[in-house]
């Protein structure tokens, strides 16, 4: 699959310059925007900081006609196409989506880089969206990515600092962070094991065990960081809230009883954790066997079953049941005497909602022309609790 881009301008005071002409791009994602800024100096001689998406015209966020938005220092050779680019202000738009957004990150980083001795000699814009925007900067002293996250995600930091304390090597190192979303990240060879067999996930789940075990004690410290507190008392109220505002009604069953069901799975006696919140393959690095968890933005404490259930999701029950199996049996042998296997099962529909609640948080997190990017998963996923009750 491939995207047919259409690039609209400005310049570094955010007045509109024109669109280039369309191109295609092999990468589908339209995130991804590395290929897009390789492709645009390519044909046109042109350096652009993709700013921000503006139309797509798929129903899920890949391939097909793709408009961002772009900042160029100056206007390209290539004649522009007049076109009218929407500018109006937005308060949910991210600092790094306004023009001067991307230069001022980047300030910052290279600046850090060169406190810390290593300075940049490159810097290559790869994703931007709704979610974060990422660049790699190289240079003599290796590789460093700076991360930049909206609002809903800044505890991230936070969670990086713990684990770089707590656990190294379990995760990527944090080299700095502003405080208000940008992060500098050190690299972590090797590729993100989207697809995994099951083999390897039961590997992952097995050399996360130690880091939630090693949490437990510090459970209030990373709540007092920042971090969210999705324990079993705060739980319904946080779902509720995300969800209000949309249409409950096949769940209200499901809700009214959340409380009490929550009250069950802390009776099977095990202890609230870090948890990662996303923990599917693509979110973990792997190396010569060695497993890193990456993207830490979802986070929260609570309880450690919610990433058990993320790593076998959309497996076949026949895969899935290996990865819970072995999930429960090392938290039987950590905690005598509770019961896993219940826990899981009373949380399968909790799971699903509460990812339900967290699409529902970044719709209402983010300006209007992103919102593409996750306008069927808060559906999606209230179906999937509704099943998952019924089993």
């Amino acid at each position: 699959m491939f995207r047919t881009v259409t690039l609209d301008l400005v310049d570094a005071a955010g007045a509109p310059l024109g669109a280039l002409p369309p191109f295609d791009v092999p990468s589908p994602w339209w995130q991804e925007v590395g290929p897009v800024v390789a492709e645009a100096h390519r044909r046109y001689g042109v350096e652009v900081a993709v700013l921000r998406l503006l139309t797509g015209d798929g129903p899920q966020p890949m391939g097909g006609a793709v408009t961002y938005l772009g900042q160029v220092d100056a206007p390209p050779a290539t004649p522009l196409v007049p076109t009218p680019i929407p500018l109006a202000a937005d308060p949910l738009r991210a600092p790094y989506a306004e023009p001067g957004g991307p230069a001022r990150s980047l300030a910052w980083a290279t600046g850090e880089l060169r406190r810390l001795g290593r300075p940049a000699e490159t810097a290559v814009q790869q994703r931007t969206w709704n979610l974060s925007a990422v660049w790699r900067l190289d240079g003599p002293g290796g590789t460093a990515w700076l991360k930049q996250v909206p609002a809903f995600f800044r505890h991230e930091a936070a969670v990086l600092r713990w684990l770089g304390r707590t656990a190294p090597g379990k995760t990527s190192t944090l080299l700095a962070d502003d405080g208000d979303g940008r992060m500098l990240i050190e690299h972590v060879p090797g590729e993100d094991r989207y697809g995994a067999p099951v083999e390897e996930r039961l590997a992952m789940a097995a050399d996360f065990h130690p880091v939630q075990v090693r949490s437990i004690p510090d459970a209030a410290e990373l709540v007092a960081a920042g971090v969210p507190d999705l324990r079993a008392h705060a739980l319904p109220g946080w779902i509720r809230d995300r969800l209000a505002g949309y249409d409950t009604s096949s769940v209200d069953s499901l809700l009214a009883g959340l409380a009490a069901r929550l009250d069950e799975v802390r009776g099977c006696g095990l202890p609230e954790t870090l948890v990662h919140g996303d923990l599917h393959p693509g979110n973990v690095r792997a190396d010569a066997g060695r497993h890193v968890v990456i993207d830490w933005g979802d986070a929260f404490v609570g309880h450690p079953a919610f990433d058990a259930l993320r790593l076998a999701e959309g497996l076949p029950d026949d895969a899935a049941s290996p990865v819970l199996v072995e999930w429960c049996a090392r938290w039987r042998a950590e905690v005598p005497g509770c019961e896993p296997e219940r826990a899981v099962e009373l949380l399968r529909p909790v799971a699903a909602l509460r990812m339900a609640a967290v699409y529902a948080m970044f719709l209402d997190g983010i300006e209007a022309s992103e919102r593409i990017y996750h306008a069927t998963d808060v559906d999606s996923y209230l179906e999937k609790a509704v099943a998952l009750a019924g089993r």
